[in-house]
């Protein structure tokens, strides 16, 4: 057979140019946006569709620059660096031991929040990380064995309580929530560690058969949004948004930006919806 050596070194060239391209750096932050990173990957709730829907209201607003991890165990405070705001959208079932960050990444998240940096917390988020003391320290406010139920999904009113937060500050009350899970009877850190943003009347009517926990008396009215303070960080709480369309319904995605945006810097500068507004 006649050598071609022209032909041999091009099929060399296909078969091997793979392992020669030079690899992409990966995009810089932005340093004009806030940076954010969601924590998912695992949850009872389908976090593939909150989490994007989550992801696009923050960047809809042009502040945020958003990432996400669906697997955060491993990861060090060194990952955590470039990064403003952690959104937590995981839920570890009943502390199955597998689905525990570690030592070294839940160490990690607690010195991200003392160093003065934001968190999140959203909605079943409450639910995760039995007897991690200091996750429970930052959330507020706990759905614990025999504490946190709901009703079935429905229409109801959030009521803004503390409208001199930044949070808060501006919006009208109240505002409407359509179709969503109310929390109740969540269990709390002692009452002056969490500052009450806003609440609702969980009807106890609403309950039939479902009513697994006491509930006394016709409602009572529960927190909805709240904050902590934890080491020289902040961290805002949501209970709202249980699936995608809630999570892109105004007024969770309201409360929700303008939370993010205080949980990372301390102050609030995103315009509220003329409908909204005071």
């Amino acid at each position: 057979m006649r050598y071609r050596p022209a032909k041999t070194l091009l099929m060399l060239a296909v078969l091997f140019a793979p392992l020669f391209v030079v690899a992409q750096p990966y995009p810089a932050a932005d340093p004009e946006k806030i940076q954010v990173l969601i924590i998912t990957g695992r949850h009872v709730h389908y976090w593939p569709d909150t989490t994007p829907v989550l992801r696009k209201v923050l960047e809809d607003t042009g502040l945020f620059e958003v990432r996400v991890t669906e697997e955060f165990r491993g990861a060090t405070s060194r990952t955590l660096d470039e990064y403003d705001l952690l959104v937590v959208n995981y839920y570890d079932r009943r502390q199955a031991e597998n689905l525990r960050w570690g030592e070294e990444t839940e160490k990690s998240f607690e010195d991200f929040v003392k160093s003065g940096k934001g968190v999140v917390m959203y909605h079943l988020s409450l639910g995760a990380f039995y007897h991690w003391e200091e996750y429970e320290k930052m959330s507020g406010g706990n759905w614990r064995d025999g504490r946190g139920h709901h009703s079935a999904q429905h229409d109801f009113e959030v009521d803004i309580i503390d409208s001199e937060h930044p949070i808060t500050r501006g919006l009208k009350s109240p505002l409407s929530m359509a179709n969503d899970e109310l929390y109740a009877n969540l269990i709390f850190q002692p009452e002056g560690s969490y500052d009450v943003l806003a609440t609702a009347y969980d009807d106890h009517a609403l309950y039939g058969e479902r009513a697994r926990q006491p509930i006394p008396g016709p409602g009572i009215v529960q927190p909805i949004l709240w904050t902590t303070q934890y080491g020289e960080g902040r961290v805002f709480v949501t209970t709202l948004g249980h699936d995608e369309v809630d999570a892109a319904h105004p007024t969770f995605v309201t409360t929700f930006t303008r939370g993010a945006e205080w949980a990372a810097t301390g102050e609030v500068s995103l315009e509220i919806p003329p409908e909204m507004a005071d």
